[in-house]
């Protein structure tokens, strides 16, 4: 196995091309992909997270994926728990793990450690939905700007999940869960070699997003989403259903807004977590970017990579 490293992680933005990587190199040395997504670990979240087809996952192992229904709330506490029993499964057969995905809170979290923070409130969950639906993100964030600056200046006044989550813990312990987070540590010994796919050209990104989109959209994702709705057992609410395409397709079903708007509004969103999900690997200078666009620099890493794990064979 590589020296260097024991674990591959690929991040980037969504439509970068990261998961085209991580299969080429899973190709071409013995490795398995384990996915950091937080959508594709529900079952029926198919077309809208991009999952891989099970005839590519009967050709590659891939772990992570379909392990939760959607009416389960799924952590980044548990995402470390279940992603280190795989990264030592996958060791144990002499793999690389390749750790691919755009959810980088869950990516900060394997890396840096997670804060033992108190387990959910349902009630004040409830609570700051209620409040979110009359005043909107933006304003709950400016009331968690009050308590706890240091997490709010983290965090995307539309970053529904992360705002909810700070203020329930705000709530329920009255400590700001900067505070928390600043008892972390990491979990685990493994090395890791970190990899982000950066395009330079937005303009590009921008329309592979709306491309794909509009893809999964021929592909049938509205029916996918209906079929979710069908589910009695899935309210609007879940945690599930903040995924991007998914809670504006909902809308629309809904009859809250027409289809053309529904598209145009997981477009934006798409974009705007595009660039959520630049924002972190540009803070972390242990990432090495890599421009989506420029063939040769993808080709001569891929090649330094296979050569670096024959050398160990």
């Amino acid at each position: 196995m590589v020296a260097e490293f024991d674990a591959l992680l690929i991040a980037g933005p969504t439509a970068s091309g990261k998961s085209g990587l991580a299969l080429r190199l899973a190709e071409l040395m013995p490795a398995e992909l384990i996915s950091v997504d937080s959508a594709q670990v529900y079952r029926g979240f198919d077309i809208g997270s991009a999952k891989p087809s099970r005839s590519l996952r009967d050709r590659i192992p891939h772990h992570l994926i379909d392990i939760r229904n959607p009416e389960d709330i799924y952590s980044a506490g548990e995402f470390v728990t279940d992603a280190l029993q795989a990264i030592e499964t996958i060791r144990a057969r002499g793999r690389l793990p390749i750790l691919v995905g755009g959810t980088m809170l869950y990516f900060n979290a394997l890396i840096r450690g997670i804060a033992r923070l108190p387990t959910a409130d349902p009630d004040i969950r409830r609570a700051i939905d209620a409040d979110a639906a009359v005043r909107g993100w933006p304003a709950v964030h400016t009331e968690l700007l009050a308590v706890d600056p240091v997490a709010a200046a983290k965090i995307h006044p539309n970053d529904a999940q992360r705002i909810q989550r700070a203020l329930e813990v705000y709530r329920a312990t009255g400590r700001p869960i900067s505070e928390w987070q600043r008892e972390t540590s990491a979990r685990h010994a493994w090395r890791f070699s970190r990899l982000a796919l950066v395009p330079t050209d937005r303009a590009w990104l921008h329309e592979r997003i709306e491309q794909r989109f509009r893809q999964m959209m021929q592909e049938g994702f509205l029916e996918e989403v209906r079929a979710l709705r069908a589910r009695s057992s899935l309210a609007p609410e879940a945690p599930s259903l903040r995924a991007v395409g998914y809670r504006q397709l909902w809308a629309h079903l809904a009859g809250e807004i027409n289809l053309p708007t529904a598209v145009a509004r997981a477009v934006v969103a798409t974009r705007q977590l595009a660039k959520r999900q630049l924002t972190w690997t540009h803070a972390d200078p242990d990432w090495e970017g890599l421009d989506p666009q420029r063939e040769d620099l993808i080709e001569a890493k891929v090649a330094a990579l296979q050569r670096g794990l024959l050398s160990q064979r």
